[in-house]
């Protein structure tokens, strides 16, 4: 099972008791190089191995493009949901970003709650955003 988790979700970070898993896929049918114009989707599995429940309250994005251009995102939960996660459970969500440039990185940390009211954060992996060589 590990191996399998390991090949749909290549990239991984684990902090404080939760797993945050990546995979990410270009677009080419919503990508436009000629108009300067790159997409891709990333796939997020949040796995809480704590023995309480915690809730993702906020994110922070940093995505880098390939010339150095720097954007940060941040703002309450993910794909409008602030979920909460059982012990033993997981949350999914499918998200996008746009690029000017065929490739570049994302990186990140969620802000979480647990059930006596203490936040931290926990890490998102970096992952790379690379279009094909055409």
């Amino acid at each position: 099972m590990a191996d399998l988790m390991s090949s749909l979700f290549p990239y991984r970070a684990e902090t404080a008791g939760v797993t945050v898993r990546v995979s990410v896929t270009y677009l080419a049918e919503q990508s436009s190089p000629e108009a300067g114009r790159w997409f891709w989707s990333y796939h997020i599995r949040i796995e809480n191995h704590r023995q309480a429940a915690v809730q993702l309250i906020a994110r922070h994005w940093v995505i880098r493009d390939a010339v150095g251009n720097v954007h940060e995102v941040r703002g309450p939960g993910v794909v409008g949901d602030t979920p909460r996660i059982e012990p033993g459970g997981s949350y999914d969500y499918v998200s996008g970003c746009p690029l000017e440039t065929a490739s570049g990185a994302m990186a990140g940390e969620f802000h979480m709650l647990d059930e006596l009211g203490s936040t931290f954060d926990i890490e998102i992996p970096s992952f790379a955003l690379a279009a094909p060589e055409s």
